[in-house]
């Protein structure tokens, strides 16, 4: 394992990017800014390097992008609806992003800030931000902390802890884009997704959810066989934004709070398979509809629609507002732990 670091400028302070290249040659680059991933670069089987995610060639583009890519949304990743939850009696507002509602914790979520970097051996980074009391709207003093693990596979684990001095509402995820065959390689809707969740979501055309958590059978919803992501995303299914594709949520199958594998996505053209384990009770799918017009990409590329799909393990959209959701509350003496890991082939 090998492990540099590299300082670069952005108009809100200096960014740290941190490349750890792994024993067999995977090299994964990870940043301060949302401490998110920027570059995740693996060896074909004549050692060749492709990097298989969305992201942009400097520091200063991922400032405010609309894919908030690679990076860690909070302090509540996903809508929370019409910016508004009850905790212990007290009515707390946050600020509107995404049509009515509150979408990653605001416009100045965790992803738009820099995280402190602490580098800990060859293949450790430990990324901490202090979010204070009314921090867009949240109660509490909240302490957060990422930490990636990369391993001599190149794998990448990402856990996720979090304190506070007062109850407040706490979700983070990894909001990373994969295209397995390359991210400058056009759309990945030929990719083939399998997850283990027999149900979703439904939610509202904003997309927050009903309160119904409903079965896959008989739906597009339905990965509980691998389907290529874009075999049905013309159905005419509500969920499914007249056709536009997937943002949508489903529920681990059995959860328990342990590691367990939610997902498998593969891509026939290049034989590169990616393994999802979370901690986390749901995941959000998402085939980037919107991708179009974010910033320019790594390579000078321009990124279109479809061109790379994000799997989010985290708790539920609009938990707080639903009592029958998982519980996403935190409150004083305890400590939020979620773990998430990409294991690839």
């Amino acid at each position: 394992m090998k492990l540099t670091t590299e300082k670069l400028p952005s108009p809100i302070g200096e960014v740290t990017w941190v490349k750890i290249t792994a024993d067999n040659g995977a090299e994964i680059v990870l940043s301060s800014l949302g401490a998110g991933i920027v570059a995740v670069k693996l060896p074909d089987a004549n050692g060749k390097l492709t990097d298989v995610v969305l992201g942009y060639p400097d520091a200063a583009s991922y400032i405010g992008d609309g894919p908030c890519a690679g990076k860690t949304p909070g302090r509540y990743a996903n809508r929370i609806a019409k910016g508004h939850f009850t905790l212990d009696g007290h009515e707390y507002t946050l600020p509107i992003n995404n049509g009515p509602n509150s979408l990653h914790g605001g416009p100045d979520g965790f992803m738009n800030r820099i995280w402190n970097t602490t580098v800990d051996g060859d293949n450790r980074v430990v990324f901490t931000l202090d979010s204070p009391d009314g921090d867009a709207g949240y109660p509490g003093n909240l302490k957060a902390m990422t930490v990636y693990t990369i391993g001599m596979d190149g794998s990448v684990q990402i856990d996720y802890y979090a304190t506070t001095d007062k109850a407040t509402v706490i979700n983070l995820t990894n909001h990373t884009y994969f295209n397995l065959d390359g991210h400058n390689t056009g759309s990945c809707l030929d990719h083939e997704l399998k997850m283990a969740c027999s149900k979703w979501l439904p939610t509202d055309d904003t997309l927050i959810p009903s309160g119904e958590i409903a079965s896959v059978k008989g739906t597009p919803m339905d990965f509980i066989q691998a389907h290529k992501l874009g075999e049905r995303i013309q159905e005419k299914f509500d969920a499914l934004i007249f056709g536009k594709g997937y943002d949508n949520c489903w529920m681990v199958d059995d959860w328990d709070g342990s590691l367990k594998e939610v997902a498998t996505l593969k891509a026939p053209k290049s034989g590169r398979k990616l393994t999802v384990k979370t901690t986390q009770p749901a995941a959000q799918v998402y085939t980037g509809n919107w991708l179009d017009g974010c910033p320019t990409g790594k390579d000078g590329y321009t990124y279109k629609d479809y061109d790379a799909v994000a799997i989010e393990c985290q708790g539920c959209p609009d938990a707080p507002n639903h009592s029958n959701f998982p519980c996403q509350m935190l409150l004083p003496g305890q400590e939020y732990h979620q773990t998430i890991k990409f294991e690839f082939e």
